[in-house]
């Protein structure tokens, strides 16, 4: 588990410029106790979610009658967290967080992506067949540096007396039911469901 003494190893330039706006934002402390607070959550989902994110994405691709384009092996484990539990967290460390610290927002709670899909099509297709999943599911090319797990420790966010409280058969079934009545007021949502697109590498592109 990672905790918020962790070094920081971004893999791409995405966490790369999130890792440097920490530094950023916490140099304005250090230089001149300008009062922030830093908090890193595990993944979010739930209503209102864009549908390039893993769970509205299944779910919007189950609900056209498409398979789920996994990743890679699909072993890849995530640390899923409600939406209004992520609120709670930060309502909490507004109140009760210490200027200049950093917060981790986690849950116990993890699964594997290809163990989601079969969660969101057991859930959405009706079906526990072992075969009928396997229909549903399409592996894809991995994406780049896609890391195999992101553990966190977030006994510091309990010390203020947060906790995660919304269950995962709970969350998931409003997630589900939300996309079913708003997946079409989405802007040119079609795009988002697309795999991740890879690219060659520099050196393969680069001609001789």
């Amino acid at each position: 588990e990672f905790d918020e003494s962790s070094p920081k190893r971004p893999t791409n330039p995405y966490a790369s410029s999130k890792a440097a706006a920490e530094c950023f934002v916490q140099s304005y402390w250090e230089r001149y106790q300008f009062p922030v607070v830093i908090t890193r959550s595990s993944n979010v989902y739930g209503p209102h979610q864009y549908p390039e994110k893993v769970i509205p994405k299944f779910i919007s691709l189950l609900q056209q009658n498409r398979k789920c384009c996994i990743h890679g092996s699909g072993l890849q484990r995530r640390n899923f967290l409600y939406a209004a539990d992520v609120v709670e967290a930060f309502l909490t460390v507004l109140k009760e967080g210490k200027p200049g610290e950093i917060y981790n927002i986690g849950t116990n709670f993890e699964m594997s992506i290809t163990q989601l899909a079969k969660e969101l099509i057991h859930l959405i297709k009706k079906t526990t067949s072992e075969s009928e999943m396997e229909h549903w599911m399409d592996y894809v090319k991995d994406r780049p540096t896609n890391d195999l797990r992101y553990p966190m420790n977030s006994e510091k966010m309990h010390n203020l007396g947060w906790r995660p409280k919304v269950p995962w058969k709970e969350g998931i079934k409003k997630t589900i039911e939300w996309y079913k009545e708003n997946f079409h007021n989405w802007k040119n949502p079609e795009k988002a469901l697309e795999p991740f697109p890879v690219t060659e590498p520099f050196a393969q592109l680069s001609s001789p």
